[in-house]
């Protein structure tokens, strides 16, 4: 406890954080053993919560903080209100934050540092003030915006009308027009479609800098902490697909493959469709596979490494065998890489072809290294 720097905390954030937490896990629960829980108020629940996650992933995330497109008003609009509900603060200041990130990652200048610890990167960073304060120098291009400002000046006032009183009013008059007590319908749509939504959208969320950054693969690149999680793809609507969104953080997806479940990629496009978005950012596949080629390439030779240590027997055998495979791997990235800087175009069946090779040579390395005896 003397170790803590009370001095430091940011008392606001933290009291909102830890209420909110308290009240979802202890009075939700009296709540819906009393009173359980009807298909409006669950309906309501849902639509915030989506309305919520999607207004983080699509607009502060991908829309504000990467410019991985461009949208129409009425979407940033949308973005921005429901955005205010996530209570993750305004976009300007949540863009500043995660461009930080991006810029720093790993490092002291990123706020949420996985280096100083899984609890830190969580929510430790949002609890504590940070001494200096880094300048927002890097939101100019969104202080040009004028909904991003109007959100950023009323952004609490937003959050707390269309957040937390109008699902109170609306549980209140579901239950007054139903004959039941409005009361016990409002304290309904003030827990679960208010202060739980609350809760489990911001913890999906800092689970992206926490857990993304801890338990994964890093197919694209290890030159940093981020890793892909389907399972966090799940939860966070297509953001869990963290190690690719790293390496190329401009791309309106991060599930890149067709089946991987990226419902914000999906929306974007759905959009670009009506013509309500345009401009979507898309990283060619050639430089897709590079990396991960690049990437298959040095975990091979990092086995090679280790294998050379044990000296000669089955292991020196396995080490010529796979110093070959590491060869054709280079002999095909050099292909591909000078292909990429030519421009020269590359059918699909060219790029799957080198992309199962490669896959199918990582199989081989891993099967021969787990074979040798320890």
């Amino acid at each position: 406890m003397y170790r803590i720097p009370f001095d430091r905390v940011n008392w606001i954030t933290s009291s909102f954080l830890i209420g909110t937490a308290l009240i979802a896990l202890i009075g939700l629960p009296i709540y819906l053993f009393k009173f359980g829980i009807d298909w409006f108020q669950f309906g309501m629940f849902s639509f915030y919560l989506v309305a919520t996650m999607m207004s983080i992933t699509v607009g502060y995330h991908r829309l504000f903080s990467h410019l991985s497109f461009k949208a129409k008003w009425p979407v940033r609009l949308f973005t921005l209100v429901f955005g205010a509900c996530a209570f993750e603060n305004a976009c300007l200041d949540w863009a500043s934050d995660h461009r930080r990130h991006h810029k720093h990652v790993d490092h002291d200048e990123d706020p949420y540092d996985i280096s100083k610890g899984f609890m830190w990167a969580h929510i430790g960073w949002l609890m504590f003030k940070l001494n200096p304060e880094p300048p927002m120098d890097n939101v100019n291009d969104l202080r040009k915006d004028k909904l991003v400002m109007w959100q950023y000046k009323y952004v609490h006032w937003i959050g707390l009308v269309v957040g937390l009183v109008i699902p109170s009013i609306l549980g209140f008059a579901w239950n007054h027009f139903n004959g039941m007590n409005p009361w016990t319908g409002a304290l309904g749509g003030f827990l679960i479609a208010g202060i739980a939504r609350i809760v489990v959208a911001q913890h999906c969320t800092f689970f992206i800098n926490s857990l993304c950054h801890t338990i994964g693969r890093q197919p694209y690149s290890s030159g940093h902490s981020a890793r892909d999680s389907a399972v966090m793809a799940f939860l966070t609507f297509g953001e869990g697909y963290h190690n690719y969104h790293h390496e190329f953080q401009h791309d309106y997806r991060n599930g890149v493959k067709p089946w991987q479940w990226d419902p914000t990629k999906w929306t974007i496009w759905t959009l670009s469709k009506l013509g309500l978005v345009e401009g979507l950012r898309r990283v060619p596949d050639s430089k897709i596979l590079l990396a991960e080629m690049r990437e298959a390439r040095l975990k091979a030779e990092k086995h090679l490494a280790e294998l050379r240590d044990h000296g000669p027997g089955p292991a020196e055998r396995a080490s010529i065998a796979i110093h070959e495979m590491i060869e054709r791997m280079t002999a095909n990235y050099h292909e591909l890489e000078k292909a990429v800087a030519d421009r020269v175009h590359l059918s699909r069946e060219v790029l799957n072809r080198w992309q199962d090779e490669t896959r199918a040579t990582m199989r081989e390395i891993t099967r021969m290294v787990s074979a040798l005896p320890a």
